[in-house]
């Protein structure tokens, strides 16, 4: 594996001005306006499984980030319209350089990222020469640039199983889900303290009161959940593996412990079901990311208007974060 040779880069220019909502015609009918757009513009629209109902519902494509980027690179499109997180919209550019690539609300972001700035992480790497640097792809184009290989919750299982077990592993930035896999695996890793501001928050007491009331109840939770929270569940994965579950396994009652807007496709894919969004100890009901919420459909119909805030990336940051994520497509 490479050792730290990759400088850190500017990642994009300075911040955008925020989206001029007075600039939108009051009159127009947005959920009409946004796919003529599309169409005039050559565009495809991807959106996060946490995007609120309406966007997931104009979107071409739906699921997870990396999945996204992939049904992009098959389409003829001129522009891409990520509904998502910043860094999942830099995925999509560095996977489709040639085409331009367009947030709703560039200040949409993610806190696994900023847990993790490219300088301490380049910093990190350099406290562990030799060691094998798995970075999950909730992170920046700067932080992918430094790293070995990308991995996603569905394929980082098997990313591990692949590294010789006399190499040190630093798996950043988010630490319930490397301590998961260590677990499991058996493979001891360093870790980095990062976490995700909704996942860290569910609350186990409020599973157990659940399961309780609800007998007989499954529960599926991202392996992003802290430990406490996964020793509860009957299946850990990604957010597509969690769909899949609640969905299709035996039951009739699901408890969802991930970001709730997941809950809009099981109800359209098995409306025969319940699915109950496991609550966090702060008391509110509902357990949304408010990066992924930022986006609007204000702010999608303007950024497919004037084509902007579009994710620039530099061609040699590009190029080196692109290295990482070619490679995790490789083993897996």
């Amino acid at each position: 594996m490479s050792s730290v040779q990759t400088p850190a880069f500017p990642t994009l220019p300075p911040r955008p001005a925020a989206p001029d909502l007075s600039s939108i015609d009051p009159r127009l009918d947005l959920e009409a306006e946004i796919p003529r757009l599309k169409r005039q513009k050559n565009a495809v629209l991807l959106a996060h499984y946490y995007q609120e109902e309406a966007i997931q519902d104009l979107a071409d494509f739906v699921g997870d980030s990396l999945d996204l980027s992939r049904k992009a690179q098959a389409t003829d499109a001129a522009i891409i319209a990520f509904a998502g997180v910043r860094f999942m919209a830099e995925t999509a550019k560095i996977l489709n350089p040639n085409r331009k690539v367009v947030l709703p609300d560039y200040e949409a972001g993610c806190s696994l990222e900023d847990s993790c700035p490219p300088e301490a992480f380049k910093a990190w790497r350099a406290e562990h020469p030799g060691a094998v640097s798995l970075t999950y792809i909730n992170c920046s184009a700067a932080v992918k640039a430094l790293s070995d290989i990308i991995v996603t919750s569905s394929n980082a299982e098997k990313i591990v199983r692949s590294i010789p077990p006399e190499k040190e592993i630093l798996f950043a930035p988010d630490r319930h889900l490397g301590a998961f896999l260590s677990k499991k695996l058996g493979r001891p890793m360093t870790l980095w303290p990062g976490t995700c501001i909704v996942h860290e928050q569910f609350s186990e007491r409020e599973i157990v009161r659940l399961k309780a009331q609800h007998p007989g109840a499954l529960v599926a939770a991202h392996p992003e959940c802290p430990e406490a929270i996964l020793r509860h569940a009957d299946h850990v994965g990604s957010t597509r593996s969690i769909l899949n579950y609640a969905t299709t396994a035996p039951g009739k009652t699901f408890l969802i412990a991930t970001e709730e807007g997941i809950i809009h496709q099981m109800r359209k894919l098995a409306p025969d079901r319940e699915y109950i969004p496991v609550p966090p100890d702060n008391g509110c009901q509902c357990n949304e990311c408010p990066f992924m919420k930022l986006n609007t459909l204000e702010k999608l119909y303007l950024c497919l208007r004037d084509e902007r805030p579009e994710i620039v990336l530099l061609e040699d940051l590009r190029a080196a974060a692109e290295r990482p994520l070619l490679r995790m497509l490789e083993l897996s």
